[in-house]
């Protein structure tokens, strides 16, 4: 049985200020975790339903009653683990790096992280405004992909204005991205959900690329930011 100091602990963990605190974020579900354990991230505790045959002072077997308490998700999912957050890696300078302008919503990061995964895009820079991608509807987004996918959260006016890369910008009224020449190793901005690349930002943008709509009624407002965002990375990485 958890103590109600444990469980106020795990608890305490969907909140960014106790994480940081902590130093430790949650993951459930079993598939997500044995991802996350075949990585090189540290495994504090794993509470869970089932064995999964790992150090006894590591995995602590927990009641059905139990695991609905520290639990983030309306129907448990037979594990929950705790791991530490690792540290903090230099930001990248080399190669296809995609940058996120305050991307709010938790499910559109963790598809932004799986589709950074797919498309072997390895450094993810988000800025302070971003959600946190240790918030656990993201890790449950990212299905295991934030093993292998680099994220940096950093001041975006300084990292932007620092770069020597060419800085593509995704704007409702850009070039046609089809037409576009697109370099091999660059900077792919994406903006909010509902304003787009802030004003800041814009202004370090060196190409303003976008994706046309090919609706005769063409009166959709924009494309979802994680279905823009696999569909420009699909475009980087075809050419």
């Amino acid at each position: 049985m958890l103590s109600k100091n444990k469980i106020k602990l795990l608890t305490s963990l969907k909140q960014k200020k106790y994480r940081q605190q902590h130093g430790l974020f949650v993951a459930e579900g079993i598939k997500t975790i044995q991802e996350l354990l075949n990585s090189n991230l540290v495994l504090q505790q794993l509470y869970t339903r089932i064995t999964f045959n790992l150090d006894t002072s590591l995995e602590t077997l927990i009641t059905e009653t139990d695991l609905k308490k520290i639990s983030f998700l309306k129907t448990p999912n037979q594990a929950l683990a705790v791991f530490k957050i690792p540290d903090s890696k230099p930001l990248p300078k080399t190669g296809l790096i995609l940058v996120l302008d305050a991307v709010r919503d938790p499910g559109n990061l963790g598809t932004i992280i799986r589709l950074c995964d797919w498309f072997g895009i390895y450094n993810l820079v988000c800025s302070e405004q971003t959600v946190d991608c240790f918030n656990p509807k993201v890790i449950q987004a990212t299905m295991g992909s934030i093993t292998r996918v680099q994220i940096h959260y950093t001041d975006l006016n300084d990292y932007l204005s620092s770069t020597s890369l060419p800085v593509y910008g995704a704007f409702m009224d850009g070039n046609t991205v089809y037409q576009e020449t697109l370099m091999k190793e660059g900077v792919l901005v994406m903006g909010n959900e509902a304003n787009g690349i802030s004003e800041a930002i814009e202004k370090l943008v060196t190409k303003r690329i976008s994706i046309p709509r090919f609706g005769s009624i063409q009166e959709t407002e924009s494309l979802n930011v994680a279905t823009a965002t696999a569909i420009l990375l699909s475009e980087f990485k075809r050419r």
